[in-house]
């Protein structure tokens, strides 16, 4: 389990070796982070739960993506000294929204932004309904709005161009991908499809210190990718020096994470030869599921 503190994202890049961040993408994305003007802190909730913080001191506004809990949170925007203006929330599970209210009692101005109620998926104390291609404002800041159902049924993703920078949730990981509680795999592929055309140079956080776990499990599809290997082994360093390996870049996701390299021959073969994207997306995510590789 995780040590229940706050980490300073662009503090701990900085101060990390060079060789723990090699393959990670810390060092570019801190000057993407840096040049849009964003002070960033991970605030670690509950057992394996991350909640970034988000200061945009030129527009005076302060978001998160979700609110696992709302205590160490609050306790990092009152050492800090920002006030909460906006909650992006991605998916209604009770680890990403169980924050919401008390954070707005603490914040009565602040902004819950979310999906639409379907499915009984409810995002509690929303003041604004979002969907596909809807834009959100945080203050300078604008946000695109992607639906990346899969994980639930109403999963979105903010993407924000100026940055460029990923909101991801449980949709994409660091080398992995949320489970499909939905039980559609096709539309998971679709959703990560879209997160995939995202520029190579965009910093994606998400929800969860899943990576170690994630990357062993890449390296037995994929055991001959070297940019693999080397993710693993800085994976390995990071973590035993109890550092993030949240955020991350889309190239290097591009370039390692299984569930976006259905295309990848190494992989098709892994997935027991399919071609066609949504099945070997499929296969691989049941192999992780149940831990049983595909039938060749």
């Amino acid at each position: 389990a995780l040590q229940r503190h706050s980490q300073v994202f662009l503090r701990a890049a900085s101060t990390a070796s060079a060789t723990s961040n090699e393959g990670m993408g810390a060092d570019a994305a801190q000057q993407v982070l840096e040049k849009a003007g964003l002070q960033v802190e991970m605030v670690q909730c509950l057992s394996d739960n991350y909640c970034p913080v988000f200061h945009h001191a030129a527009s005076g506004v302060t978001f998160v993506m979700d609110t696992p809990e709302a205590a160490p949170i609050a306790a990092a925007l009152k050492r800090r000294g920002w006030t909460l203006t906006h909650i992006l929330n991605t998916h209604y599970h009770g680890d990403h929204v169980g924050g919401n209210l008390a954070l707005k009692d603490q914040f009565p101005n602040v902004q819950i932004i979310g999906h639409g109620s379907q499915e009984g998926e409810k995002i509690p104390g929303i003041d604004q309904e979002v969907a596909e291609g809807d834009e959100v404002r945080c203050g300078a800041l604008t946000s695109q709005v992607l639906e990346v159902g899969g994980h639930t049924a109403s999963h979105i993703a903010y993407f924000f161009p100026e940055v460029p920078m990923a909101l991801t949730g449980d949709a994409l990981f660091t080398m992995g991908c949320g489970r499909v509680f939905t039980g559609d795999f096709a539309r998971m592929q679709a959703s990560l499809g879209k997160l995939r055309n995202l520029p190579d140079e965009t910093v994606v956080f998400c929800s969860h210190e899943y990576t170690a776990a994630n990357v062993d499990f890449a390296v037995k599809v994929e055991p001959g990718n070297a940019a693999l290997r080397a993710r693993q082994a800085a994976v390995q360093r990071l973590r035993a020096a109890k550092l993030a390996t949240v955020p991350t870049l889309m190239a290097h996701e591009k370039a390692t994470n299984p569930f976006l390299r259905w295309d990848v021959p190494e992989v098709q073969q892994a997935a027991g030869g399919l071609e066609e994207a949504a099945a070997v997306f499929t296969a691989i995510r049941r192999w992780k599921d149940t831990g049983n590789p595909p039938a060749a």
